[in-house]
Parts: C-alpha cells; structure tokens; sequence
C-alpha cells in the first residue's frame, strides 16, 4: 500500500464521516414526512397500537341514564321477524314515552312504509267494496307511529351515501332539497372557519319516512367510518351533506335529551377542520373530522334492555326514567354487527351508547392539539440524538440511549392513555427512533470496518501485513512476554547514505531514502517476512515470526537475492543520474530466538532476542570487509540444499569465539565478473590441504589476473601474500 493510497483511504473515511452527518437529518425528514402524510401502514400500526391500550385497560363501565333496547333474537322469536309492524314500534315508544325517557333514538332506519298497514294489505289481495272501505277507514300504521312520536323526544335516523366519506364535498352547500334532507330540526353555529371541507362528507340521503321526519324532534345520520380494517374506533358526531353539517344520531339524541336546538361547533384555524362540538351543556372535544374516540368498555349486560321485556311491561319505569334510550338490534340476521378495538364484533347501536357513556361521565378519549407538535419534537430531538449516538458512541452506549427513549416515549403514550384519555401516537416517534438507530449502527459499523481496513493497511505501514493479521486473528497475542522459536532473519544496510545526506539537500535525502525503503520493505512483505525493525537506512526482517513457516530459511534466502537485485538497479539507475547511491550489503542466519512483545505497559515492541539476530547483523557488516554484498550462513543453507552458493570461509566474527561458515549466493548479475564456481572451488579446497598453500597462492593468483572483479578472488590473494594461509578469518571489526 503506498502512501497516496493511505492518503485515499483517509480522504474516503472522512468523506464517509461527512456523510454520516446527513444521516440524522435524514432520518428526522423521513420521520416527519411520515408524520404528514401518514400512509396507510402508518395508520395501521398507530391503531393497532391503540387498541391494544384499549385491550390493556378498557374502559371501566360506570352506569350513566343510557340504555339500549335490544331488538334481540328472543324479541323477534316473540314477536314475529323484522321488520315490525309500526304499530308494535309505537307501542314500544308510548312504554318508553310513560316512562319518561329524556330521548329515543332509532338505530333502524324507517325508510319505507309499513307493508303491514290496512291499506297496503287491501291493495295487496286486491280487496274492494265494503271489505277495502273497512280497511282504508283503519288508522295507517305509519301514522299510528308518527302520533306516538308527540312528546316523546324522538330521534329518526337515515343513512348518508355516495360522495367519498373520508373528506368533505367541498363546493358550494347543497340546498336541502337537493340533498334529500328536508327535516333539519338542528341548527349548527360556527366558531371559526367552516368545517365541512374535513367532515366525513356524502353527496345523498336515505331518510325517514316524511310522514315520521314531521313529528320526531331529532334527525342524525346512522353512518359509521370504519377503518381500513373494518374495525369502528372513531364515531362522527357531526358529518357533511352537500356541504352543509349533518349530525350523527348519538349527537341528536344527546342534544333532544337537553332541549337544545343549537349545535356549536369550533373550528380549527385556517380550514383545518373541528376541534370542539358543544351540544347543550357538553363540550365535546373531537378530531378534525368531527369524530370523538371511544374508549369501550366491556360488554356489559346493564346497558341492554331486551325489547320483548320492554313490550311486555317487565322493566320498571324507574330504570328508564331521565335516560337516553337507544333502539337498536344485536340480532345477527339484521347484519347491524361491528369490529370492535377489543376484538370480536358488537351491535352498531353500542357504539353509539358508548360515545353517549363518554360525554355523559366526563370520559372523553381524545388526541389532544398539542399531540402532533409534541410528536414533531420528539422525532427531532430523538431523531438527532440517536442517530448521532449511533455513528459516534460505543454500541452499548447508543442501545442504552435508543432504549431510553423508545421507553420513554412507549410508556409516555401508554401513561397519557391510561391516566388521561389522551392519545398519542408514539408509533412513528419509535419507528423512527429504532430506524435511526439501526442506519446510524450501519454507518457506524461501515466507517469502523473503514477505518479498520484503513488502520491496518496504516498499520501495516509501520507493522509487518502478516503481523497485522495475526494479531486481528489472535489479539491474546497482544500480551507481554515471548516463546522459542527458529526464525531466520535478513539484515541490510545502504552504504554510504551518510555522505550522501551530506552532498545533497536533506528534503531529497529523505525522500530518496523513504522510496528505497518503501521498495526494499515491500519485497520483504512480498515474501511474507515480518518488519523487525528500521535503524536508518538498515532494515531488519524476520521470517517465521508471529506466524510459523516450515520454508523460512527458503524465504530468507529468497527474500534477500530479491532485495539485491532491487539495490543493484536502483543504485545503478541513480548513479546515472548522477546521485552516488551506495550498495546494499545483506547478512543472512536462522537459529532459535526469543519472540514476542517486550517493552511494558506503555509501548509494545515485538522483536526477536538472541544470538542468531546478532550473528546475522555481523554477517551484514563482514560483507564491508570481504568485499561482498550478501553473506549467508551454513544454517539457511541447511534449508536451501538447491541453493546456488559458493563458501567465503570460516568467520569468526567480532565479538564471537567460534567460527561460523559463510557463504555468498551465485547471483546472474555477478557471475559474468566472478571467476567459474568450479575453479574458485578447486583453489579454496587447496586452503584446507596441508601442505597446499603454495598451490592456493598460485591457482588464486591466476584467477585473479583473469577476474580481477572478483571480491572473494581479491580476498584470498591478498591473504596469501600476506602470509595468511587456510579459509579461517578473524573479523576484525563489526
């Protein structure tokens, strides 16, 4: 890896950094678009999780002057299938109206006429003469019903349709011809913009009888807006016909039950639909659309009253006197049947006895104005600061905080739900917590295996790559101390770079050493030898250490040959240049040593210690004295029986007692100079002969007026005529 390439991948860290930085802001963005738009899926989930809160803690049924009679199956086992004749309806009403019941609303819609009526039944059997006057002189029994309606506090009910219920019809108001709704008991005052535009809104009615809608005192939509999931967690009080506000039935029950003509309702600023709906003495707090929450209790039998038991007499006036009474059927085959939050269906009509259950005891289950900003905040400061956490912070630190806050903001919503009514969605706030987080722990993750990868190719700038390796795979490694092993180790050294540095600007000598470095060190990586150490220009490589190699004199061996023949170009090609660039001398032994970490606490140093390090840096220097570039010992040549060498002789090197044989490797580049292996081996033995020095001194003589480049061929004439005999040499200095 070379220095530009370091270089690179610090830049692209950095910019991966930079990157990271954008994530939070992403994230955030992210959040409070979904916040805005809220997708269906979001809505989904935000559900769910309420109706689980409802699941946890349902509301606890507190008994309030409302009632339901219940058109159930054993009313109709007794009274005949559905529908009734009106005039059994009406008697229902004159027992509810002697009971003194503050309102009745019907959960049935009363749209056609009565087929049981004396009239209709002559036109169907094609009565005439006396039979179809006696008929038609009896009292209709829609008309029966409308009279018994007189100071009962009726309220009818009729079933909007067309348009798209989900937003208003906008435009302008529809009259109430137009819209099919004639009878409009009701008055709405506004507070505030209109609201229509995000009420619930519908282009056409399905109405009472006219005959009915003239004597009743209420008139509300039956209308439920389920979610996408079928299930019934919002019921509108007020909702659009044609532009203009329609109520539901449970609000006209609740406002005939006081008296009331007026509804007012509050509007949120600039069109964004109703906050409050006050009928009478409530103050109903709503969502935008004009709906009010409910938080349902369990079924509970208090709130039903059978309709046969009504009819019958067998409920005391006392238990209805003052009360809201709803009309409406459980019975399975009038297919009035909802979902409910707390799982299984229920009867239509209970959904509008439960919201009347809220207003009346003052447990409304509302979302709050100040929900959606307290979201936004907690998107943004949750948002940002797990994400920060994330690509900076230790994991455990960012899960403890994204904990914290997934907690905080869970069991805030579960807290507000349960001790206030209120609902918040904490749904997106989490989602968007676990999601920061999980792209945060992602960026991190990417920028530490980076900066890892970017580490350890650093790190194998100054450490040996396969050192590196060692340690990522063996960190136990990392511990001070060391064990036995033979290694083989490669000592080198620039000669002559001191006068060098001295003859030209020290800028270039740096620069010039750092590329012969970098080159000499990248062989040795090459062959997987380890960096022992750098001494100025002399560089130290170990074989066989951390890692342990059979072929490690082999390696060394090799690794040095490569080392020479990269010294020899390069200081050829800058001699050119004009730059004395000295030789590269080699000193090259294997043998048992010390390896590990030595050092303390403060810095590791990992090196080997022996005698075999030693002997290899006085083979290095012995190189200086006999005129050689690369000495080897008989030791690596136990490893490399193949090798190509020839023997310089026994040293006994500086500081040494005993002799070490020495040999120099036969390299292409020098044997064109050197004298043919075999005739330098011919004149050595006669160094070992007795008696055969004479011969020695005449065969080197001549070999050395025929290869006078020759160093060893110089080395041993010259000890010849000095009267030193035999291949043992003292080496005089290190």
């Amino acid at each position: 890896m070379t220095t530009t390439q370091v270089a690179t991948g610090f830049m692209k860290n950095k910019a991966l950094k930079r990157l990271g930085i954008l994530l939070p802001i992403i994230s955030v963005v992210f959040g409070l678009a979904l916040l805005i738009l809220d997708p269906l899926p979001m809505q989904t989930l935000r559900n769910n999780v309420f109706d689980q809160y409802q699941r946890w803690h349902p509301r606890a049924y507190v008994e309030v002057p409302v009632r339901i009679v219940d058109i159930d199956e054993e009313s109709l086992a007794r009274f005949g299938q559905w529908p009734w004749p009106r005039t059994r309806l009406a008697e229902l009403v004159q027992r509810l109206k002697r009971a003194e019941v503050a309102a009745i609303g019907f959960d049935v819609l009363l749209a056609e006429a009565d087929r049981t009526s004396p009239q209709a039944m002559a036109k169907l059997w094609q009565l005439g003469g006396a039979a179809r006057r006696t008929l038609d002189g009896l009292p209709d029994h829609d008309q029966v019903l409308a009279k018994s309606f007189e100071e009962a506090g009726v309220v009818l009910g009729f079933v909007l349709h067309g348009g798209t219920p989900s937003s208003g019809t906008g435009g302008e108001p529809a009259s109430d011809e137009a819209s099919g709704l004639a009878h409009r008991p009701f008055r709405y005052v506004n507070s505030g913009d209109h609201p229509a535009g995000r009420l619930h809104g519908f282009g056409s009615v399905i109405p009472a009888r006219p005959e009915l809608e003239g004597f009743a005192l209420g008139n509300g939509a039956l209308n439920f807006v389920a979610d996408s999931d079928g299930i019934i967690r919002r019921v509108p009080l007020v909702l659009s016909l044609g532009g203009k506000p329609v109520p539901s039935i449970a609000a006209e029950s609740l406002r005939v039950a006081q008296g009331e003509r007026n509804y007012f309702l509050k509007a949120l600023p600039q069109g964004n639909g109703l906050s409050e709906v006050r009928i009478g003495s409530y103050k109903i707090p709503t969502t935008a659309e004009g709906e009010i929450w409910v938080h349902y209790s369990r079924s509970v039998a208090d709130r039903y009253l059978p309709a046969w038991k009504v009819l019958s007499g067998e409920v005391p006036a006392a238990l209805l006197a003052g009360h809201i009474v709803l009309i409406g059927s459980s019975a399975q085959g009038l297919m009035d049947l909802r979902f409910s939050p707390l799982g299984g269906v229920m009867p239509g009509v209970e959904a509008h006895a439960q919201v009347l259950e809220q207003i009346l005891s003052g447990h409304i289950l509302s979302r709050p104005n100040w929900a959606k900003a307290a979201e936004v905040i907690a998107i943004i400061v949750g948002g940002l600061a797990i994400s920060f956490l994330a690509i900076r912070a230790r994991a455990l630190t960012a899960a403890s905080v994204t904990a914290a806050f997934l907690t905080l903001v869970l069991a805030g919503g579960w807290y507000a739900f349960r001790e206030h009514a209120l609902l918040v969605n904490t749904v997106t706030p989490a989602l968007i917590f676990a999601l920061a987080f999980a792209l945060g722990s992602l960026i991190h993750h990417l920028i530490s295996e980076r900066e890892q990868r970017w580490i350890k190719d650093v790190f194998s700038r100054y450490v040996s790559p396969n050192r590196v390796e060692y340690l990522v795979k063996h960190p136990e490694a990392m511990s001070l101390g060391g064990v036995r092993q033979e290694c083989s180790f490669v000592f080198t050294d620039l000669a002559n770079f001191t006068s060098l540095m001295e003859s030209i600007d020290p800028g270039d000598a740096v620069a010039m050493l750092n590329d012969y470095l970098d080159q000499m060190i990248g062989i040795a990586f090459h062959y997987e030898g380890t960096l022992d150490r750098i001494v100025g220009d002399a560089v130290v490589i170990m074989f066989s250490a951390p890692v342990p190699q059979p072929d490690h004199r082999a390696r060394a061996l090799a690794c040095a040959l490569a080392m020479d023949a990269f010294a020899i170009g390069h200081a050829r090609k800058l001699n050119a240049e004009g730059i004395k660039f000295g030789i590269t001398r080699i000193g090259i032994h294997s043998g048992e040593v010390i390896v590990g970490n030595f050092g303390g606490s403060t810095m590791f140093d990992y090196r080997a210690l022996g005698d075999p390090v030693n002997t290899a840096s006085r083979l290095e220097s012995a190189n200086k004295q006999i005129g050689t570039n690369i000495c080897l010992s008989a030791a690596i040549l136990a490893g490399c029986p193949d090798a190509a060498v020839r023997p310089v002789g026994r040293l006994i090197l500086k500081g040494k007692s005993e002799a070490i044989e020495v040999f120099e490797p036969l390299v292409d580049e020098r044997e064109q100079r050197y004298a043919p292996r075999q005739l330098y081996l011919e004149a050595y033995d006669q160094l070992s002969v007795a008696g055969g020095q004479e011969q020695a001194k005449a065969m080197f003589a001549e070999l050395a007026s025929r290869y006078p480049e020759d160093p060893l061929i110089k080395l041993y004439t010259s000890r010849l005529e000095n009267g030193d005999g035999g291949n043992l040499i003292l080496m005089a200095e290190k």
